[in-house]
């Protein structure tokens, strides 16, 4: 086991603001930190594999495991439903691994809410304007005019919650972003809580006094 606990990671933001970009950069070369696979009933996408970007599974099959409790987090986003698989959870923070969460405001609530709570960290993503959020989503192009225009609907509740979050970065630049996001993690990797082996060492500290007293 790592003598540094894991952490969960927390991204959110409207749609089209860099959220998954800055995932897939945290995680890439690095065997430290780990992209959550969620758990959808959405169809994939061109492109998309299951059990990469997400677990695709039937309506029935994604309420059995929330029936089982198998999912530390859920919710229903553009009329389907998303999870986090919490035992691949579970085991990251044993293994002192950063697990990356790519969720909603709902999903962020949930997981800051749950019985992990005292490992997550929690960042909001900004857009530098509301046209430049627009623009990326058109520009990637995978989504149907329609559903551009409910994303960006949706985008003003998604901005709303931004005070519910540990740190808010505006997304001007994205090399910037994710070095700012880098170091946040590297701070909050040294607190107390995250150390399991601190306790001993103070102990054996306290011990080593006690030698000195004899």
């Amino acid at each position: 086991m790592s003598k540094r606990k894991g952490v969960l990671v927390i991204l959110s933001s409207p749609s089209g603001a860099g959220k998954t970009s800055i995932a897939r950069a945290l995680v890439e070369g690095n065997e430290n930190f780990l992209f959550s696979v969620s758990a959808t009933t959405r169809k994939s996408r061109p492109g998309e594999v299951n059990g990469r970007e997400y677990h695709f599974l039937t309506v029935n099959e994604f309420k059995k495991q929330i029936e089982d409790g198998q999912f530390l987090e859920h919710a229903k986003v553009f009329g389907n439903l998303y999870g986090t698989p919490l035992g691949v959870v579970k085991e990251s923070i044993g293994q002192g691994k950063n697990l990356i969460f790519d969720v909603d405001w709902q999903g962020g609530k949930q997981i800051r809410s749950s019985a992990l709570r005292q490992f997550v960290i929690s960042i909001f993503i900004l857009p530098p304007s509301i046209k430049t959020l627009y623009e990326r989503l058109m520009k990637r192009a995978q989504d149907s005019s329609e559903t551009v225009r409910e994303r960006m609907r949706q985008s003003i509740d998604e901005i709303s919650h931004w005070k519910e979050y540990d740190y808010v970065i505006i997304n001007k630049d994205f090399e910037r972003t994710l070095n700012e996001i880098k170091s946040i993690i590297k701070s909050e990797k040294l607190r107390r809580v995250r150390n399991n082996e601190l306790e001993n060492f103070v102990e054996t500290l306290t011990n080593e006094f006690e030698d000195l007293k004899s």
